[in-house]
């Protein structure tokens, strides 16, 4: 591929996503060509460029946003500055992949898609694991009518040890930083609008995160548009690892996805018979599709096509989780409708 068509990037943020969008923009993704980072943190930033070998580190993410030979940026920065910079850039005239969520606030959210619309460029939200082949394919099933009418989704997700509680304080809560993934594969996998969210949940691993004001173990049932029921299981902390399983029920059968391991060995014995721990952790169980994702951002950016998670797609889990929390709180099945009409009165 000729410098001429690589698409050139700046990146804002290099914690740790950051870091691995920085290493597969420069070692893995030949259309790309990385040439600047920037992070509040300079030594971080200093690190990130000096492993990547990124030629530049600028002071702040507007010099980035000022740099005219930057085709587009990936923002990885904490969650309250996205939709600042996502509007900027916009204005810039810069192509956008975002980190999820945009915001918490959806006529804040509005605002910034309204931005983006109005400047033409492409907003991709991070939400890799619809990228994931195992996910991948139960929509293809989905979609293909392998398994009939659908009937029911499971979603289970656990993480295997609950983020820090200095995280839980800022983060918005489990249903926010969490669940708002599986918000969002429920929607991906069943290609229909979710109606209806009836949350329930605890804390059952650290009284501290109850403490913070949030829930370490939860449940949500979803009615979709289309009458597809759903449920999502999720939980701080899962001993045995990194659990992420998704199993789709219809009219002509189901089709299940289980956890990756990280080899496919069994060992038998007088004892039993078992196998090693699945992967422990988001960043190796999900290496390939935060790759795969990248290189669709790339893609539309260079095809000119449409944006492969759009900002309809981060807008509406964040609708999902805010109706989780109203039904946690008022103990009843809350209805999207009610969320987005206070969102429209402010």
């Amino acid at each position: 591929m000729s410098e001429k068509s690589r698409i050139t990037l700046g990146l804002i943020g290099t914690g740790r996503i950051g870091r691995l969008h920085a290493e597969h923009l420069r070692f893995r993704l030949p259309a790309a060509d990385l040439r600047v980072v920037t992070d509040l943190d300079r030594n971080s930033a200093q690190a990130c460029a000096d492993r990547c070998g990124i030629p530049r580190v600028a002071a702040d993410h507007r010099e980035i946003l000022a740099d005219r030979d930057l085709q587009a940026v990936v923002v990885c920065s904490p969650t309250d500055t996205h939709a600042d910079i996502i509007e900027a850039a916009a204005a810039a005239g810069k192509h956008v992949f975002c980190e999820k969520p945009i915001e918490v606030n959806l006529q804040r959210i509005d605002r910034v898609l309204s931005a983006v619309a109005h400047a033409g460029v492409l907003l991709q939200i991070g939400f890799n694991r619809r990228f994931d082949a195992n996910f991948q394919r139960i929509r293809k099933a989905v979609k293909e009518g392998e398994i009939g009418t659908p009937h029911q989704v499971h979603i289970i997700s656990r993480d295997p040890a609950p983020p820090p509680v200095e995280y839980i304080r800022q983060s918005g809560g489990i249903f926010l930083d969490m669940t708002i993934h599986d918000f969002d594969m429920a929607r991906f996998l069943i290609g229909s609008e979710v109606e209806e969210v009836y949350a329930t949940g605890g804390v059952r691993i650290d009284a501290a995160i109850g403490e913070a004001g949030d829930l370490d173990t939860a449940t949500i049932l979803l009615k979709f548009a289309d009458g597809t029921v759903g449920i999502v299981e999720n939980s701080r902390q899962a001993v045995y690892g990194y659990d992420q399983r998704v199993e789709v029920f219809g009219s002509k059968g189901s089709i299940q996805a289980g956890n990756n391991y990280p080899n496919t060995c069994r060992i038998a014995g007088a004892g039993g018979v078992g196998r090693d721990l699945p992967l422990n952790f988001f960043m190796d169980r999900y290496t390939q599709s935060y790759l795969d994702e990248m290189a669709q951002f790339l893609e539309a950016i260079a095809t000119d096509g449409p944006s492969p998670v759009s900002g309809v797609d981060a807008r509406v889990p964040v609708v999902m989780a805010r109706a989780a929390c109203r039904s946690v709180q008022e103990n009843r099945p809350v209805r999207l409708a009610e969320i987005e009409a206070e969102g429209a009165s402010g």
